[in-house]
């Protein structure tokens, strides 16, 4: 009596929960089939978007092009000054981003105390991470040209690309700080190693990969950015290399934009291939930052 009470009771539960799991299982297809919908058109928009800058701009590839200073003749026309004052503002922006971001990122993860004014902190630099770039181009004006008398040069580009893409380096540097497992830390402790011994020999080194990551990631933003640098005196026609930090420079979107705004066809073409070369120096920047990550990553010990 009591084995048929058991059968008939699981064949009411069975009954009862069929068609819920038969939903749930239809529900999950159709949440696949939308992802993968959304991955296939995102493949579809960037695959027309690089066919819309590679058409034009596949044949105007050349060495001139890389080596040449801009002329009037598309034939002739080169961005060598732009590809050098993007190298002297991503380099440069990259280098002082860094010794403040992580500067930042070891205080409030490491020294400061937890409370209410690092949550303000905290707060700010993430807020500061959304503000559009124009605004920090508006900053740079007022501050570095202005203010400190810098002039329209390539070292308030700098200093304004740097004050751009800090808050990127802060957050990815606290993130990567912040992974390190604090049994490492307490480890050190115990051995007798100061704060700063502990930091600098242990916390460091383990999270340099993330750290690394976040700054070579953030110098990709620098180099694109055309906005800050108008602000600041970035030029849209310079026949020679920056040769310091006070001279006058142009980097390669602003090269983009003025010979996109040419009424000659050919120019559109050279704006094309000029874009070709940007999103190459993109492409090896990513994956340098891929490879060495990887190189560090496997150095951690923890």
């Amino acid at each position: 009596m009591s084995s048929e009470l058991i059968s008939s009771a699981s064949q009411i539960s069975k009954a009862e929960y069929q068609p819920r799991v038969s939903a749930r299982q239809t529900i999950g297809r159709i949440w696949r089939w939308v992802f993968f919908g959304s991955t296939a058109l995102a493949i579809v928009l960037l695959g027309m978007l690089l066919w819309s800058v590679i058409g034009p701009g596949w044949n105007w590839l050349s060495w001139g092009l890389i080596t040449n200073p801009p002329s009037r003749f598309p034939e002739k026309a080169g961005m060598n000054p732009a590809i050098w004052g993007s190298i002297w503002i991503v380099l440069g922006s990259g280098v002082a981003a860094f010794i403040m971001g992580l500067g930042t990122a070891i205080y409030l993860e490491e020294y400061a105390e937890k409370g209410r004014f690092n949550d303000f902190i905290q707060t700010n630099i993430s807020n500061l991470a959304g503000v559009p770039s124009i605004v920090y181009g508006l900053l740079g004006l007022v501050v570095f040209v202005d203010l400190m008398h810098m002039g329209r040069t390539l070292i308030a580009g700098v200093l304004t690309m740097a004050l751009l893409i800090l808050p990127v380096v802060v957050i990815s540097s606290r993130e990567a700080i912040r992974a390190v497992p604090p049994s490492l830390r307490e480890a050190s402790y115990g051995l007798g190693a100061t704060k700063w011994q502990t930091v600098w020999n242990h916390v460091l080194p383990s999270a340099f990969p993330g750290i690394l990551t976040g700054i070579i990631l953030a110098m990709s933003r620098a180099i694109g950015e055309t906005a800050p640098l108008l602000v600041v005196g970035g030029a849209s026609q310079v026949l020679w290399r920056p040769d310091g930090p006070f001279s006058t420079f142009m980097v390669m979107p602003l090269q983009i934009y003025n010979w996109t705004g040419r009424p000659h066809e050919e120019f559109e073409h050279l704006a094309a291939a000029a874009i070709i070369v940007l999103m190459i120096i993109l492409l090896l920047m990513n994956s340098v930052a891929i490879g060495l990550r990887q190189h560090f990553s496997r150095k951690a010990r923890w």
